[in-house]
């Protein structure tokens, strides 16, 4: 079934797009939750004038994206944790940990836009993807240092 895409999905296309996807997912999924309509004379007229407003807001998100990834790119996210032998973490540094972390610095990332492939259970810096939008990433330094504690006597 052809649709003409709403909104941009990352799995899809962008907005405005024409893509082929199956029935059962264009009816029960995209359709309903307004994030695509089927193509029929009507909505490619629709498309059609719509065009210029779409290519606008495309190169606006672009452009957002774009400042967004050069602010991420400069930072140096530190995360401190206790650590037992041979700097192992006690727990782990996940996602939802970095992006409070970036908040807390001043730029809001929702913590599923950070890339994790697992958590992060040593001491040690790490290179970090986060996706920022209009199918890009930016790279944040993680450094994972052991907590200090207070002297004890």
């Amino acid at each position: 079934m052809e649709i003409i895409l709403q909104k941009t999905i990352d799995t899809l296309g962008q907005e405005g797009d024409i893509v082929k996807v199956k029935p059962g997912y264009a009816r029960n999924y995209l359709i309903p939750k307004k994030f695509a309509v089927p193509v029929n004379k009507a909505n490619l007229a629709r498309l059609k004038k719509e065009q210029q407003a779409i290519a606008a807001r495309l190169e606006a998100q672009k452009k957002e994206a774009e400042s967004l990834a050069a602010k991420l790119e400069s930072k140096t996210v530190e995360i401190a944790r206790r650590v037992g032998e041979e700097d192992r973490l006690f727990g782990s540094v996940t996602s939802a940990d970095i992006a409070s972390e970036l908040a807390r610095q001043g730029i809001d990332i929702d913590r599923r836009a950070v890339v994790l492939g697992e958590p992060i259970k040593s001491v040690g810096e790490y290179k970090v993807a986060v996706k920022i939008g209009y199918q890009m990433t930016a790279s944040v330094t993680v450094q994972v240092v052991p907590e200090t504690v207070g002297e004890e006597a």
